[in-house]
Formats: structure tokens, C-alpha cells, sequence
């Protein structure tokens, strides 16, 4: 017994040091730490054409994805990025508020002229923008000595969130749009040098209508060979009356030729003036003709959606609705000090106790 209380003599400097830290915790927690003042936004981004939103998006929404928009995320790493911070310490004037010598050395930004990544550390620290996986919002926190300063932190955060938000999409549908005017150009080209082949066709072969003559010539052929199914049925009939030498017959022979020489013009019209088959003339036609139509069907479709994303870019794509105002705090939630001196106390005297334990089995073994 004697041997343990000179082991706690001997450890009794540990004990006076973990609670001399207690207590300097218990004056700085409870006393000199400044209040710290909480506000609180709550924003979600909306775009304008929900109401055009696919089937497998309305179902997504009703199972809930897990995954976070991706409108959010890029919101929240420009909340909390080095520019973010460039803005709003230029309208508050905010690093002079984090440093100011009224607040106790510890909390405050110290020193006064610290470098910017010193800054944007300290505003990590005292702004916060956590995405809310089961209400799909984004929760901003900020932090600041006065309950003006941090309503005023988050209602610029919401602002300038929006402004980022309209500003990206609009950049993407300018982008979308130099491009499609650029389609368009190419386009309107392609189907000006399809016309142009078309017309230099029909030029060189003389129609305009290749399909329309050969309809038409085939037509008189058609009626010239029923006018000479009729001859000769009618000098059948004769030959059986007349002899070959008599004026009846040698005038229905003279028919028969004059019909018979009206077809082989007819077919000899139906070759072009470089003898080729007119029906090949037609197949180069219809072929050149399809492809200047196909060339037009692309043509207006670019310029229709040109016009669509012309609109696109000029209207307000997205908006980041608030769902919570920022809220101007009456009572500061930081730092917590029950709960700081509690832990810090806690901490202390369990690590007093672990180093007391490793000592005395130290000089137990010394012994």
C-alpha cells in the first residue's frame, strides 16, 4: 500500500497538469471564446423544363436515386471554392471580420494579413455546404461573430449559386448553339452543291423530267402498237378478199409501215444523245434528285434546331430555388461549450490516467 501511494506521489505533477489544462479549458471554453453566430440556407436547383421531363426520370424520381444531381455538386464545389471566397470577401469585406482583434486570439484568423490559402483554409472551417441525399438539397451553414454577417454569408452564397448555375448552362447552350450554326453552314453548302449537280444533270441531258418523258414515250409506243394490232387485223381480213396487188391491201401495208416507222422514232427517242438508255438517265436522275432532297430534309431540320437552342440560350435554363431563407440566428451555437469542456475534460483526464498507468509499469519492471 505504502509502495502505491508513493507511486501516485511521484505521478501526482501529471495529475496537476491535466487539470490546471482542464481548468485554463473550462475559462477559455466558458469565458474568452468568442460566440459565434450560425445561419442557415437550404437551396435546390430547378430547371424550367421539368415539365418536359422523360418517363425514366419521373420513375427515378419515384424510386429515389441515390446518386446526387449533378447541378448540386458542381453548386456546392463553387460555394466552397477559392473564387467563391475572392467575392465575398470583396462585398463583406470578410477576412477583416474573421481577423478582427475583438474576437479572441484562438478562433479568429490570425494574423490579419495571412495568405489567401491560410484564409480559404479558416473559410473551410467556418463554412459549410453539405448535400442532403434524402430531400435533394444543399444545406449551407456559415458561420460568423455577428448574426448580421453570417445571414449575410448565406443569402450571397444563394445569390451568387443561382448566378453560377444560369451562367453554365447559358455557356453550354452558347456553346450548343456556335455549333449548330456551324452544322448549319455545312449543311446548307452540302445541299447547295446537290441542287447544283441536279440542274448540271438535266442540262446535259437535255430533260427535266427524265421520268415524265419516258412515261410520255412510253405511252405513244403503247398506242402505236395497238393501232398496229389493228392494221393487222384488218389486212388479215382483206387478204382473204384481195389479192396482194390490189390498192386496198397495198394501203393498209403502207399504214402498217408508216405505224411501224412511227414506233422505231419513238424508241430511237427514248435513248439519250450519248446513247444512253433513257432508263439509266432516270436511275443518275432519281439517285442525284434524292440525294438533293435528302441534303434539304437535313438543312431545315439544323435550322429548326438552331432556332430551338437560339431560345434555349436567351431563356433562364436552371434556377436555384430556396428552400429555406437565410435565417438571421438569435443565439450563438458556437463553439458549444458544455460539450468542448465536457470532452476536453474527459480527454485529459484519460490520457492522465493511461500516462500514470504506463509509469508505474515502468518502474515496476525497473524494480
Amino acid at each position: 500500500m505504502s509502495k502505491l501511494f508513493g507511486q501516485l506521489k511521484q505521478c501526482g505533477w501529471l495529475w496537476r497538469i491535466a487539470i490546471g489544462a482542464c481548468l485554463l479549458a473550462a475559462v477559455y471554453w466558458g469565458v474568452v471564446a468568442s460566440d459565434r453566430y450560425v445561419s442557415e440556407a437550404k437551396v435546390v436547383v430547378e430547371r424550367s423544363d421539368a415539365v418536359g421531363a422523360t418517363a425514366t426520370d419521373f420513375y427515378a424520381s419515384l424510386l429515389g436515386a441515390s446518386a446526387a444531381p449533378q447541378d448540386l455538386l458542381l453548386l456546392r464545389e463553387y460555394l466552397l471554392s477559392a473564387d467563391m471566397l475572392r467575392k465575398l470577401d470583396a462585398r463583406l469585406a470578410l477576412k477583416a471580420h474573421y481577423s478582427s482583434a475583438q474576437r479572441d486570439a484562438l478562433s479568429r484568423l490570425w494574423p490579419a494579413d495571412a495568405s489567401f490559402e491560410r484564409f480559404h483554409a479558416y473559410y473551410l472551417g467556418r463554412v459549410s455546404v453539405e448535400y442532403d441525399d434524402f430531400s435533394h438539397t444543399l444545406v449551407i451553414r456559415a458561420q460568423a461573430y455577428t448574426p448580421a454577417m453570417a445571414q449575410a454569408i448565406a443569402r450571397l452564397l444563394a445569390s451568387e449559386g443561382e448566378r453560377f448555375i444560369n451562367e453554365l448552362a447559358h455557356r453550354v447552350a452558347g456553346e450548343q448553339v456556335v455549333y449548330i450554326e456551324n452544322q448549319v453552314r455545312v449543311l446548307g453548302e452540302r445541299m447547295k452543291a446537290d441542287r447544283q449537280a441536279l440542274l448540271a444533270y438535266q442540262n446535259a441531258n437535255g430533260l427535266v423530267s427524265p421520268r415524265g418523258d419516258v412515261e410520255n414515250l412510253s405511252g405513244v409506243v403503247a398506242g402505236a402498237e395497238a393501232e398496229l394490232a389493228d392494221l393487222r387485223v384488218r389486212r388479215a381480213a382483206l387478204k382473204d378478199v384481195y389479192t396482194p396487188q390490189s390498192p386496198a391491201i397495198q394501203q393498209i401495208d403502207a399504214q402498217i409501215a408508216a405505224v411501224q416507222a412511227q414506233i422505231g422514232a419513238q424508241r430511237a427517242r427514248m435513248t439519250s444523245p450519248r446513247n444512253r438508255a433513257l432508263n439509266q438517265v432516270v436511275e443518275e436522275h432519281e439517285r442525284l434528285q434524292a440525294a438533293a432532297g435528302f441534303s434539304q430534309d437535313l438543312y431545315k431540320t439544323a435550322l429548326g434546331a438552331l432556332e430551338k437552342a437560339r431560345m434555349e440560350a436567351t431563356r433562364k435554363l436552371k434556377n436555384v430555388a430556396v428552400v429555406q431563407s437565410p435565417t438571421l440566428p438569435e443565439y450563438p451555437l458556437q463553439p458549444r461549450r458544455v460539450y468542448n469542456i465536457a470532452v476536453f475534460v474527459l480527454a485529459a483526464l484519460a490520457l492522465a490516467g493511461v500516462l500514470q498507468l504506463l509509469g508505474a509499469i515502468i518502474r515496476d519492471h525497473r524494480d
